[in-house]
């Protein structure tokens, strides 16, 4: 039995119909939303946050991962089954850049010269994961949780501090392993919803009754998982932001 009778490529991916609803399924709303906490993370983190700074470096992270990257991913054979054309996901991916560096080179006026490394690293992250250069060496499980993970967090921080101390690094380290996790959820999930057709195993428990597995079986609670984690990580988030600004 296919794991999800309509056929979507993900859990939050919107039915099809073409428009917005392929929009919405490329920005991957959860995982968006996941990423960019760390940003909010990584900020609070620092002694003090500065509110313009949190926004600009939050838009930032959403034009360089939520557009550019995820635009650059869709293009590597259509794993989300959009129909969003060629011209229109390249077009995305470059606004979507040339935005987040617009922005953070406002920042240096402001922050200093500590972050035109970010503003180096961060777009080569983007290309050479989504678009899979390099032989796919950023491709991969430890690229996934350092660019999509620390990264964030690191940046953010730095944004707010104008310097880097032990507070941001060990966030950095949380933020790797929670999307190490995700990675590694992800991976198998992606796999059973989009590449396999059918599964078809028997469990024997120690009473020798016994259990049939099938697709759905093994999906539903990696993405169960999936979807605690994204929303307790925005709760998470959300939460040091009212306590440092309230």
């Amino acid at each position: 039995m296919a794991p999800d009778p309509t056929g979507r490529p993900a859990f939050y991916a919107a039915r099809p119909g073409g428009g917005w609803r392929d929009w919405w399924t490329l920005l991957h709303p959860p995982y968006t939303a996941w990423h960019l906490s760390y940003v909010v993370i990584g900020a609070c983190l620092a002694p003090a946050v500065l509110v313009p700074r949190l926004v600009a470096t939050l838009v930032a992270f959403f034009l360089a991962v939520g557009v550019a990257a995820h635009a650059l991913d869709e293009l590597q054979g259509r794993p989300l089954r959009t129909g969003i054309s060629s011209g229109a996901l390249v077009a995305g991916a470059v606004v979507g850049l040339a935005g987040a560096l617009a922005l953070g080179v406002v920042g240096v006026t402001r922050v200093g010269w500590v972050l035109v490394p970010f503003l180096v690293v961060g777009p080569v992250l983007v290309v050479a994961y989504n678009a899979e250069l390099l032989g796919g060496i950023v491709h991969s499980d430890l690229g996934f949780a350092l660019a999509w993970g620390g990264f964030p967090v690191l940046t953010a921080y730095v944004a707010q501090a104008g310097t880097l101390r032990l507070a941001g690094v060990l966030g950095a380290l949380g933020a790797v392993a929670l999307s190490s996790a995700q990675r590694s959820l992800s991976t198998p999930a992606r796999v059973l919803r989009r590449r396999v057709r059918a599964v078809d195993a028997v469990v024997t428990m120690e009473d020798t009754t016994t259990h049939t597995l099938g697709v759905r079986t093994l999906l539903a609670p990696l993405e169960r998982a999936l979807r605690a984690l994204s929303w307790g990580v925005v709760a998470l988030a959300t939460a040091m932001a009212i306590a440092r600004l309230t």
